[in-house]
């Protein structure tokens, strides 16, 4: 299984950027999705989750109006579209995929697969 982030990068404040995740190794259909992001000295944080199907998406209250997820699960990628850029957004951001019912809690925990994180940084 391998989940590969990408389109990470340096923006201005106010900004925008969109992240891929794309899969393989597992039928992705199957699998409930989520964006994870990790803030030099913090824990990793939940940013947002989109079901199966990509009828059902979840946010953190901090990105809420801003980030849009999204899935086009004939091309196996999940999306993180991020507008509105704020330097608090600054981290590497991971993709996670899930099959447990608590995808949209926002624990990590119900995560049980990780890509390999792509750096979002930006600056004021």
């Amino acid at each position: 299984v391998q989940l590969q982030a990408s389109g990470g990068g340096l923006v201005q404040a106010g900004g925008s950027l969109r992240l891929s995740c794309t899969a393989s190794g597992l039928t992705f259909r199957n699998y409930h999705m989520g964006w994870f992001r990790q803030a030099p000295g913090k824990e990793r944080e939940f940013v947002a989750a989109v079901s199966r199907s990509g009828g059902n998406t979840h946010y953190a209250d901090s990105v809420k109006g801003r980030f849009a997820i999204s899935r086009d699960n004939a091309k196996n990628t999940m999306y993180l579209q991020m507008n509105s850029l704020r330097p608090e957004d600054t981290a590497v951001y991971y993709c996670a995929g899930s099959t447990n019912v608590a995808y949209g809690s926002g624990r990590s925990s119900a995560y049980g697969y990780w890509g390999q994180g792509t750096q979002v940084t930006v600056s004021s």
